[in-house]
């Protein structure tokens, strides 16, 4: 048997997770790295998806790994997510049928849409360009024997040799063989029960290309007033459903498409092949029908049911669990490339920590951080998924979503604060104050969606909200601009963004109550909004109309920090002289 030298860190699957992980260290440390992985191909000829980054997964490829001129030559940069719904008595045939939500303006943080196979490759190039890096592929019967004190033993057969090592850590980024979890025993489900089906086509799909419009009428078209003029196809675009959604991500040369669906509400046999999934698309959503049945398709591929959550990803006998080897929420909103971010940097600081003691007292609060910042994803997806089949439940749902992800996930991690402790400690504190607020938001929204469908009139005319209408959301992102803080100044930050998410929640609560009751005036009736019960928060008519009853004599004005008629166009009959009145009542 051929002796191995000790490594530092041996790393199991050479995807994503497992490259990036390598790089980090590589980058940061003289730490030695064995990267093993099964197959021969590294990646492999298949095409691989989850392309789509946002914010905290592009700032870690550009920055913390130093990949922006590989990142901007080779891929597209990503203008931010839109999303679009059918109009009501429309044929939905042409782009310009269909409603829009977006942010007009590029993120002050790029993030970027990823030919995954390209940037695998590049990751692979740049570590073997390091010695401290050893990458043995294909392997076959692998085997780790985890020590609870001391050195992990792993033996594997290469190129037909059986070859043993010793590592100091030994990190899963294995994918969904979950080669660790599987063998500790650390697999667990969770509440999300969702399928996809995608293809990646020959070329590009411009989704304001599938039009019977002429070019001159494309760039003359009045909404674009609204739309701005920037490149709409380097979005991720989504087509929404009640409990699905359709993808369009833009590769160089190719097109990403896939369909992501809750198992509750839709039947995965219909989109089970990509012949399925073309026909459906062009049928559910017909401005396809110009385009995709001509397209030459490229790959495939398909998730019955593809989420699931573990019991540990990380221990204090030095192994770690990063990427879809411990955990995947749901491609919505792209977390995934934030996970592996996210504990990838978690496990280098701890693979960098020298002293035991520090050591324990850091694994204890990364399990802790990793397991809060995933299942702070899983209301969203498990209880709200209906939702996603109106546009303005939609525009709530999801500015409150960016709202927490903007403060309390990108603006930690460009400031490296997730890695110390002292503000770990005040993170999870707040953070844990937001948990019933917005699983109480989940629950409302969606019983909001549900009335909707029964007691108010769809709208006949397509229309467009960017999200950043809602002031509070650009409150928010102005954390971006706040660089190299304290950990005194980020608890200040952070507390001014607890405050702002807290009237956010309450403004949803008195907005989704004034529509109900078609009574604006309790949108800043400072009784009523007060009387908004954020811990105990649910959508009962009765028990609105009891409270609006309570607050009809009570003449305080309640001052919002933003203007909170801005989503009046979404009400079935709109006053003309209502926005400026609004106006002059916020003090705009």
């Amino acid at each position: 048997m051929e002796i191995l030298p000790v490594y530092d860190v041996v790393i199991i699957g050479a995807g994503l997770a497992g490259l990036s992980l390598a790089r980090q260290l590589l980058l940061t440390s003289d730490k030695t790295v064995l990267l093993v992985d099964k197959r021969s191909d590294v990646p492999p000829p298949r095409q691989k998806v989850g392309e789509a980054t946002v914010q905290v997964s592009g700032y870690y490829l550009s920055k913390v790994l130093d990949l922006e001129e590989h990142l901007l030559r080779e891929h597209f940069m990503k203008y931010n997510l839109r999303f679009y719904w059918k109009t009501a008595g429309r044929r939905n045939s042409c782009y310009e049928d269909y409603s829009q939500c977006y942010i007009r303006a590029f993120s002050n943080i790029a993030s970027y849409q990823l030919d995954r196979n390209k940037l695998e490759v590049e990751l692979l190039r740049r570590n073997r360009q390091t010695p401290n890096f050893d990458f043995a592929a294909p392997v076959a019967d692998l085997n780790v024997s985890l020590s609870q004190e001391g050195l992990h033993e792993v033996t594997l057969r290469n190129n037909g040799a059986v070859v043993s090592a010793k590592a100091e850590w030994v990190v899963d980024t294995s994918g969904r063989g979950k080669f660790l979890v599987r063998r500790v025993g650390l697999g667990r489900p969770n509440s999300i029960r969702h399928g996809a089906s995608f293809v990646w086509v020959d070329g590009l799909v411009n989704v304001e290309k599938l039009t019977d419009l002429s070019p001159r009428e494309i760039r003359l078209r009045r909404d674009r007033a609204l739309t701005g003029h920037l490149p709409v196809w380097l979005a991720t675009n989504h087509f929404m459903g009640e409990g699905f959604w359709f993808w369009i991500i833009p590769l160089q040369g190719k097109t990403s498409l896939g369909l992501v669906y809750d198992n509750r509400k839709f039947c995965g046999d219909l989109v089970c092949t990509p012949q399925k999934l073309i026909k459906w698309v062009c049928h559910e959503f017909p401005l396809f029908a110009h385009d995709l049945p001509s397209r030459e398709i490229l790959n495939h591929g398909s998730f019955r049911d593809f989420s699931y959550d573990c019991g540990q990803a990380i221990s204090r006998s030095k192994w770690a669990l990063s990427g879809e080897a411990g955990r995947f929420s749901d491609p919505l909103y792209s977390p995934g490339g934030d996970l592996i971010a996210l504990h990838n940097t978690f496990i280098t600081d701890a693979i960098l920590t020298p002293h035991p003691d520090d050591l324990a007292s850091k694994i204890l609060l990364y399990d802790q951080l990793m397991r809060s910042l995933y299942e702070a994803y899983v209301p969203s997806y498990a209880v709200s998924y209906d939702v996603l089949g109106d546009q303005e439940a939609f525009a709530l749902k999801y500015t409150w979503e960016l709202s927490v992800y903007f403060a309390f996930y990108v603006f930690p991690f460009i400031n490296d604060l997730f890695t110390d402790p002292k503000f770990v400690r005040l993170f999870l504190c707040k953070f844990s104050r937001l948990g019933q607020v917005k699983r109480n938001l989940q629950s409302f929204i969606s019983a909001y969606y549900q009335w909707k469908k029964s007691e108010a009139e769809p709208c006949q005319e397509p229309l467009f909200h960017d999200f950043t209408d809602i002031g509070s959301l650009r409150g928010v992102e102005s954390a971006f601009y706040h660089v190299g803080v304290s950990v005194g100044e980020a608890a200040q930050i952070l507390e001014r963004q607890y405050d702002s998410l807290r009237e956010l929640a309450r403004y949803i609560g008195a907005y989704v109550s004034s529509v109900v009751l078609s009574d604006r005036d309790i949108l800043t009736n400072r009784s009523f909004v007060e009387s908004v019960d954020l811990e105990e928060l649910r959508f009962d008519p009765d028990e609105m109309r009891e409270r609006c009853d309570k607050c009809t004599k009570s003449c305080g004005a309640y001052r919002w920090s933003f203007n909170p008629f801005v989503l009046e166009r979404f009400r079935s009959q709109v006053s003309a002289s209502l926005q400026p009145m609004a106006s002059a009542e916020v003090g705009k």
